[in-house]
């Protein structure tokens, strides 16, 4: 799993299989990034191809913490399978999902991320 951390954005980029392991991993790596209010958490699922229940609790909790220090946590990259997930379980309604990375900064570079938060 790669970190990227910017004053404003933290970059999560996690790869293979969001199951048990993978979603304890995904939630440590969100735990320890530490946070400042106003900060938005990017989870680039590019390179994930599975998910399954564990890997949608370590989302929620990420979620959760992010809203709990006064961030934004979005999802983009989603791909197919995991996609269909997030449907299944409407929680496709709960995240807010780009398309790319790149739409995510245009977002950001277009206004100030309080405003959007």
């Amino acid at each position: 799993m790669t970190i990227t951390q910017e004053p404003q954005i933290v970059l999560f980029k996690p790869q293979g299989s969001i199951d048990l392991q993978g979603g304890l991993a995904l939630t440590e790596q969100m735990a320890q990034a530490g946070s400042q209010p106003d900060q938005l958490w990017v989870i680039d699922l590019a390179e994930v191809d599975f998910m399954d229940s564990s890997g949608l609790v370590s989302l929620i909790k990420g979620l959760t913490s992010a809203r709990q220090y006064g961030c934004r946590l979005v999802l983009c990259n989603v791909q197919t399978p995991v996609r269909l997930i997030l449907e299944l379980t409407q929680l496709d309604s709960v995240f807010e999902i780009f398309d790319t990375y790149e739409d995510i900064l245009t977002l950001v570079d277009s206004s100030s991320l309080a405003l959007v938060s």
